[in-house]
């Protein structure tokens, strides 16, 4: 018997152009990531995604009673800032976790926001980006989780995560990132990199942030030497199709 299983993927931004028009919004994006996730699982699987972008004025927030868990994406805003839409998804965030008692995912921003709206500050590292295919080194409950010592993926951010949520674990650390992912089984999942990007996305990034100054010539070019790098997405996938249907402890 097919399991049906209902995402509702939160889209807190919209791709860059190149990656838009190749690939889609956040939502197309993580649909088919999800999916390649769900071809290792024995189970039959039906995915049902429902896509918002929470960016929009009047964004329509899905119900609880329609979906089974929650996917936050990552995004170009700042996750410590006070603007309305912030602010709305922090709360949608909290009633999720305390009231509804709905799973969620994270990813990169939407780790952040996570772990803000858990009681955790967030802010931009001191250590300043982590771009392109880095490691990271899990935890005791990281290796539990994951079943290795390390992880690799694409990383894009220069805000983290600096405490550890009440009832959530650290997932693992790297140089410039103490906090790369939280955990509370059948609850929270969430990854500071990025398990849905290529390199194609990261190096579409990298160019465009590159041309408008935001990195500098050294740190584009060791940034691009790095973007096609082999990196454990798809397995990350794979963790979150079976923590979102429940298979995970």
């Amino acid at each position: 018997m097919t399991q049906l299983l209902r995402v509702a993927v939160l889209e807190c931004d919209t791709p860059v152009d190149p990656i838009l028009a190749q690939y889609g919004t956040y939502g197309d994006i993580f649909e088919n990531h999800l999916n390649e996730g769900l071809q290792t699982i024995e189970t039959p699987v039906k995915l049902q995604m429902t896509k918002t972008n929470v960016v929009l004025p009047f964004a329509e927030y899905p119900k609880p009673e329609d979906f089974d868990i929650v996917l936050l994406t990552g995004s170009k805003h700042d996750s410590y800032k006070d603007e309305p839409w912030i602010l709305t998804l922090l709360r949608f965030v909290q009633d999720c976790y305390t009231v509804h008692h709905k799973p969620m995912i994270g990813i990169c921003f939407g780790h952040q926001i996570i772990a803000r709206a858990l009681g955790a500050r967030v802010g931009p590292s001191v250590s300043g980006w982590e771009v392109a295919v880095e490691p990271f080194y899990l935890t005791s409950a990281g290796r539990q989780l994951f079943g290795k010592n390390e992880i690799s993926l694409q990383m894009m951010h220069r805000d983290v995560v600096f405490e550890v949520p009440p009832e959530c674990v650290n997932l693992g650390s790297s140089l410039i990132c103490g906090i790369q992912g939280l955990y509370i089984p059948k609850t929270i999942l969430t990854v500071q990199g990025h398990p849905e990007y290529n390199g194609f996305m990261v190096s579409s990034i990298l160019k465009m942030r590159h041309e408008r100054g935001v990195f500098e010539e050294s740190f584009y070019k060791d940034g691009m030497s790095r973007v096609d790098k082999p990196h454990d997405g798809v397995f990350v996938a794979e963790t979150m199709t079976r923590f979102a249907l429940g298979m995970l402890d």
